[in-house]
């Protein structure tokens, strides 16, 4: 939002949320997140076209568009548990925002959500006797913690999804008004909108896992893997982009996302599908494992003594954010103790 304020001096965006306290932090000299580039976008919009606040269903009652962007945890009970994505809080900002409503809007879905979600956030919308239209969009966003500001100035694409009819293109049109860069590339309707982010990440994270399993192999056979990984991303059909090896990827995304993936290709009758994507996870955890493997091998101290009672070994952490991919840490941890 920071960047569409900054590019669109004319439009007013107000930022909300129930937290108190996370409100009052945006409205400080020092932010709540740290990333390159936001302090100074947000400085030099904040008061005059950008504005936080917590008063949210009096900003959601006046917008003409809002934009949600809501955690979407993997679930941890009930159907899909461990993993389908929670929409409770999608779903409770969705009547929120039919509740509150005294005119039409777009409703636009930043957050990560799985296929279909489109059609149930619609009947929530639309299950109102008010005679109010909402038309729902989908714009997701690909953008790397450490680059975010820099992904929003020059994205690989925009993406905007909605209804393929007239009162949905025209949402689409008065959206790509704020989002316009050049590079909007149109495709047929919701479902595939909201299956193409989960999907791009699924990819990025199989590249990742290969290279890793290409890594074990190289040690198995004493080859360099920087030497092959090298000439495997020349070939442009491939590139070089998330080549490098590693202990595996972190965060939450990748790992939400294919477990979304495996859960829908399952409910849909694909269980071959879902089991090609979940063999990226196991790959994954398999890197981690050897990763803690060789640092115990290579240790006796640890290897023949209280493993990990007195020891943490390292941190994960990207160049550019605020935070260590505590879940990846916290996996090695664990795993160094039982060992």
């Amino acid at each position: 939002m920071a960047v569409i304020v900054l590019k669109c001096p004319e439009i007013e965006v107000a930022v909300v949320d129930i937290s108190v306290s996370r409100i009052a932090a945006w409205n400080s000299d020092t932010l709540p997140i740290y990333e390159p580039g936001l302090d100074e976008v947000v400085k030099k919009c904040r008061g005059k076209n950008l504005f936080f606040s917590t008063g949210v269903e009096k900003h959601v009652s006046e917008a003409d568009i809002v934009f949600v962007s809501v955690n979407t945890p993997t679930k941890t009970q009930g159907l899909g548990a461990g993993k389908t994505a929670d929409l409770t809080y999608w779903e409770s900002a969705a009547r929120m925002i039919a509740d509150v409503s005294k005119s039409n809007k777009i409703v636009v879905e930043k957050s990560t959500v799985p296929v279909k979600t489109a059609e149930a956030i619609e009947k929530i919308l639309n299950h109102n006797s008010k005679g109010i239209d909402f038309q729902n969009l989908s714009n997701p966003e690909f953008l790397a913690e450490g680059t975010a500001i820099q992904d929003l100035f020059n994205p690989d694409r925009v993406l905007i999804g909605g209804r393929e009819t007239l009162e949905g293109q025209k949402a689409i049109e008065a959206l790509i008004g704020f989002v316009w860069t050049g590079s909007y590339a149109p495709t047929s309707g919701l479902p595939s909108y909201r299956s193409l982010l989960p999907n791009a990440n699924a990819f990025l994270a199989q590249k990742i896992s290969s290279v890793n399993a290409m890594f074990a192999l190289c040690e198995a056979t004493g080859a360099d893997v920087s030497q092959v990984s090298h000439a495997v991303g020349k070939d442009t059909r491939i590139g070089s982009k998330f080549l490098n090896v590693s202990v595996g990827f972190g965060g939450s995304c990748f790992q939400k996302d294919i477990l979304n993936l495996v859960y829908i290709c399952k409910c849909n009758g694909l269980p071959e599908v879902a089991n090609y994507w979940k063999q990226v996870i196991k790959i994954n955890d398999y890197q981690k494992t050897r990763f803690v493997n060789r640092i115990v091998s290579s240790m006796s101290e640890l290897a023949n003594n209280d493993v990990g009672s007195n020891i943490i070994i390292g941190s994960i952490f990207k160049n550019n954010k605020n935070k260590t991919n505590i879940d990846e840490l916290r996996t090695e941890i664990r795993f160094t103790v039982k060992t």
